[in-house]
């Protein structure tokens, strides 16, 4: 896609036993050294069950164990966790007790370096797979006709107050971009999972009854004591906790077991199919489109950009909701490119300093107008276009785009979009 224009505007049975006879006293035998007990279960049987709130040991398949998760938002894929080979015919390694019982406060760890926000990519499809997804495959999926991008991240399922999470190890810098704007600007968030601290989705935080600062055992192929950084909407179905990666090789989560594709502009369904084919069957691949994964964030807050257009657009009566998007998309690709362009334009929405203050809004109630917001560049957006009559339609609207960038092509573009958005989505 071309570079965004200048700017214009600015996650046992038993019965009875008989009765016995009185034995009779024999003389007393010296006892010999007990043997071993043979396994009766053989050479690299896996470890009996661990008791109960001891270390979890699931099933072996192979070097991989599987764990069916109903995760805290419920759960849609087998997470899985790789695990180190025991030693033919011995006990497994047992874990020491923590030193630090689930739930004690700790100092809070310094957060790590994280790189600032510069785009946000919303994620539409997601791809588990039943174990590592070959290298090879992820880059035919990234070579895909209009995918614009691709992460592949590690996961599995860890035990955390007892109960088992879906997780990802994570790069923070990165990552971050995939998470739902609000989540995705906050710093100390990200900062904290640099930290090797741990994110927990806010369904998590309350059920689990975790708390900010304080450490926790994870259970997975180790057991380190990680503290919880925060939380925040994650946006992915599933997916209730991210870790450093760290933390994620220590734990032995599965490496490239999750890939997230976005591919602007191009029907979720068709990528999902065009994914599906590439991995082949066992592969869950899920449109993030459909109606049944779309969770408000942040207590009925927009957790998207689709969301934010959509209600930006209601503080203009007559606006579409499809006349934002398309101008988010020519303008910053929908927050991919949101520094300043050659013109000295800012943010999401593309605004000059000085337009926005005459048209900023404190869209989150922080307390400020931030042109690097999304949640107060777009219906910054809509209260322009609708000061110069958006609402009214027909020319008022041709016009109020025209002010948004002077531009005949830039207007028919915006429109146009604006159409192919409505014939997507509506």
């Amino acid at each position: 896609m071309a570079p965004p224009s200048a700017p214009r505007t600015g996650a046992t049975g038993g019965g009875e036993a008989p009765a016995a006879r009185a034995p009779r006293p024999r003389p007393e035998k010296k006892k010999r050294p007990e043997k071993k007990k043979r396994d009766p279960r053989g050479k690299g049987a896996p470890p009996p069950p661990p008791p109960r709130g001891g270390r979890a040991l699931p099933l072996l398949i192979g070097a991989i164990a599987v764990l069916a998760v109903a995760s805290t938002s419920g759960g849609v894929y087998a997470a899985l966790t790789t695990q180190k080979a025991e030693p033919a015919g011995g006990d497994p390694p047992q874990e020491a007790p923590p030193s630090v019982r689930p739930g004690d406060p700790v100092n809070v760890a310094t957060g790590g370096q994280v790189a600032p926000l510069r785009r946000v990519v919303p994620p539409d499809v997601l791809a588990v797979g039943t174990g590592s997804i070959p290298a090879a495959k992820i880059s035919r999926i990234a070579k895909l006709g209009r995918v614009r991008d691709v992460a592949a991240v590690a996961g599995g399922a860890v035990q955390l107050q007892g109960r088992q999470v879906n997780a990802l190890a994570v790069d923070p810098s990165a990552f971050r971009s995939w998470t739902p704007p609000a989540t995705a600007k906050k710093t100390d968030l990200w900062g904290a999972l640099a930290g090797d601290q741990f994110v927990v989705s806010p369904a998590a935080a309350q059920q689990l009854q975790l708390n900010r600062g304080y450490q926790y055992p994870v259970v997975g192929r180790t057991m380190p004591k990680l503290t919880m950084g925060g939380s925040g909407p994650l946006g992915l179905p599933g997916i209730d906790m991210l870790v450093s990666r760290r933390s994620g090789e220590e734990m032995g989560l599965v490496p490239n077991v999750a890939v997230l594709v976005n591919a602007p502009g191009v029907s979720p369904g068709k990528v999902v199919k065009a994914v599906s084919t590439i991995l082949g069957p066992g592969t869950s691949v899920l449109n993030l489109h459909d109606g049944k994964y779309q969770t408000p964030a942040d207590g009925g807050r927009p957790g998207s950009y689709l969301d934010l257009y959509k209600q930006a657009a209601k503080s203009c009566p007559g606006l579409s909701w499809t006349v934002l998007a398309a101008i988010g998309q020519v303008e910053s690709d929908h927050g991919r490119n949101a520094g300043r362009s050659s013109a000295g334009a800012l943010g999401p929405m593309q605004f000059l300093p000085s337009t926005w203050k005459g048209y900023g809004v404190d869209g989150d109630g922080d307390g400020k107008a931030d042109i690097m917001n999304p949640y107060d560049a777009i219906p910054g957006a809509a209260k322009y276009l609708c000061a110069n009559g958006a609402g009214r339609g027909g020319k008022q609207l041709y016009r109020a785009v025209w002010q948004y960038n002077h531009a005949d092509w830039y207007v028919q573009k915006v429109l146009n979009l604006a159409k192919a958005y409505s014939a997507r989505y509506e």
